[in-house]
């Protein structure tokens, strides 16, 4: 949900190269089934589900983890850096 500008500010925090999704439209959080709706009342508030999903070059979906344990990014940069090994020794 954050901006792009959010997203790279928390991508040079915590040390990765790579570009992080924005999802200012919540095309993809519908789609991934990540966006709840929090209700106050009688008033709805949306939020993400914290949600690490590691999308390869080819646009296939390598890695998903949702829910508390995807707030640590060290499984995601794990992926990805697994996933590049491969693709380089192919």
């Amino acid at each position: 949900m954050d901006s792009p500008a959010a997203n790279a500010a928390y991508a040079k925090q915590i040390g990765v190269t790579f570009p992080l999704l924005s999802d200012m439209n919540h095309k993809m959080l519908t789609t991934y089934d990540v966006l709840k709706t929090y209700d106050v009342e009688g008033e709805g508030y949306q939020w993400a589900l914290r949600a690490n999903i590691v999308i390869d070059k080819d646009g296939i979906i390598q890695h998903i983890e949702g829910g508390d344990s995807a707030v640590d990014p060290n499984t995601a940069v794990a992926v990805c850096t697994d996933l590049h090994k491969k693709q380089t020794t192919k």
